[in-house]
């Protein structure tokens, strides 16, 4: 009887998500999202193309004498270990199960103008925030909102902090990268076949059970640590595994080079509705764009609001050059690693083999690397464990910053929420797949909004600074 009410529930559960899903992410919102970064893009004269060499110099390049906490590049590590994770394995590979080839396409276009929001919000996060005596920085959207559009917006800003809080524990900072961590452990020690026990109702692999808990130790000894200890981690784990993950692209690209024109060409024709039946191609656009932003989006947060939060605490005296250098991580993170995955799937066609989650990209490996499978299938495991474990971190800061304002730096309930934080990593891998990224999609939309609106209140503030800045360096 109590198995059979949690099936009702879940089974209801599902479909009050994926209504509320549709909402958020909307037409409203994708044109939101899309129009702020061609906006920005516009009035910034395609900043993220212009100077996207001097980005990438700056970004290993640490600027000297910088008040913060971090050094550039440490907040860059920070932000990517965020941003890249399960999106760029699992949530490439959900994009195109759901919304077809075509959605990596929509995907690519977000990312591009998505450099310019991401520009805009790395300027603001270091133009606006505050430096305690202690030297403990306080910035991002709250603070760019608050002090930026003034005190009557605060409400707004801390809107921004409820979600932001949220989405860290209920959505991509938790449950997503758990859930792809040991679904892929549980897929390579056996899958169906491998020895269950049951949680929830739910018959789980051992393996899964073990990974879910040492995962959680492991998770709590950092997160301890602090935005210090977080920030070094990231910057030794984050370049290494992707480098790996990258040169494991590679190598299947170039395996099967022939494929890729073709590939491009269905991906191209499919963003534009070639493969819907007749009559349906503008609803087949829709669900190809839906699906390709949002889960674009959810790699690399451009107009999420969250990078800000990290770059607040570079060594830097120059909001530009944050600015640029929090660019790149967009530019890392969708226009390379996703589409490297996305290029992976459709040339092996696993986005149309019935398969879900990290099961596609496992299958994409297997299919066009020819090495044993099981090679294949523990070599992405490492990595997807890799990019999930450290966006948990990431997510964690971004969350405790967002605390930290809605609470008044209230240190006993930001540690309250870290055990929190930590409890959630733990029950993480005992929900579904589709749960788990239909809510992380919700909380997107959600914290996503008031950013949107401070950065296109801003703007004027955003150009100013880019051509004062430009200005004094062409002298």
């Amino acid at each position: 009887m109590f198995e059979w009410g949690i099936l009702y529930f879940m089974e209801n559960f599902d479909a009050l998500l994926d209504k509320i899903d549709t909402i958020a992410w909307g037409p409203v919102l994708i044109a939101l999202i899309l129009m702020t970064g061609i906006y920005l893009t516009i009035r910034l004269g395609f900043v993220q193309i212009r100077h996207l060499g001097l980005a990438l110099k700056y970004m290993v390049k640490n600027e000297e004498n910088g008040e913060g906490e971090v050094t550039s590049f440490g907040a860059l590590c920070t932000a990517l270990s965020a941003t890249i994770g399960t999106g760029n394995i699992v949530g490439v590979a959900t994009a195109l199960v759901a919304g077809g080839p075509g959605a990596l396409f929509w995907m690519e276009v977000a990312a591009l103008f998505g450099m310019a929001t991401k520009y805009a919000e790395g300027l603001l996060a270091v133009k606006y925030r505050t430096i305690d005596e202690e030297g403990h920085v306080l910035g991002g959207p709250f603070y760019y909102i608050e002090n930026g559009m003034g005190k009557k917006w605060k409400w707004l800003a801390k809107l921004f902090a409820f979600f932001g809080v949220c989405v860290g524990l209920m959505g991509i900072g938790t449950f997503t990268q758990v859930n792809g961590i040991t679904s892929a452990i549980g897929n390579f020690c056996g899958g169906e076949q491998a020895r269950m026990i049951r949680i929830l109702g739910t018959p789980t692999p051992v393996a899964v059970v073990i990974a879910g808990i040492v995962l959680t130790i492991v998770v709590a000894l950092v997160l301890i640590g602090g935005i210090k200890r977080i920030a070094n981690v990231s910057q030794v784990v984050v370049p290494f595994m992707a480098v790996i993950y990258v040169l494991f692209c590679v190598t299947l690209l170039v395996l099967n080079y022939k494929a890729i024109p073709g590939a491009v060409a269905l991906i191209v024709s499919d963003a534009f509705g070639a493969r819907a039946v007749a009559g349906g191609a503008f609803g087949a656009i829709i669900v190809s764009m839906q699906k390709g932003i949002a889960r674009g989006i959810f790699s690399n947060e451009a107009g999420l609001g969250s990078a800000p939060i990290a770059a607040a605490a570079a060594q830097t005296k120059e909001p530009v050059r944050q600015g640029l250098v929090t660019m790149t991580g967009t530019f890392i993170d969708t226009i390379v690693i996703c589409t490297m995955t996305g290029l992976s799937i459709v040339i092996t066609g696993a986005w149309d083999k019935g398969l879900e989650g990290v099961a596609v990209t496992t299958d994409a490996f297997q299919t066009g690397i020819p090495v044993a499978s099981n090679v294949i299938a523990f070599l992405l495991m490492m990595c997807l464990i890799f990019f999930a474990f450290t966006t948990i971190l990431g997510w964690d800061y971004y969350s405790e910053k967002c605390l930290e304002y809605l609470t008044g730096r209230n240190e006993t309930i930001v540690k309250v929420f870290r055990w929190l934080y930590i409890f959630a990593v733990f029950i993480g891998p005992y929900f579904t797949v589709k749960q788990v990224w239909v809510i992380a999609d919700i909380f997107n939309a959600m914290m996503a909004l008031p950013n949107l609106v401070a950065l296109l209140a801003l703007s004027g503030v955003i150009v100013a600074e880019t051509k004062a800045y430009f200005k004094k360096q062409s002298k």
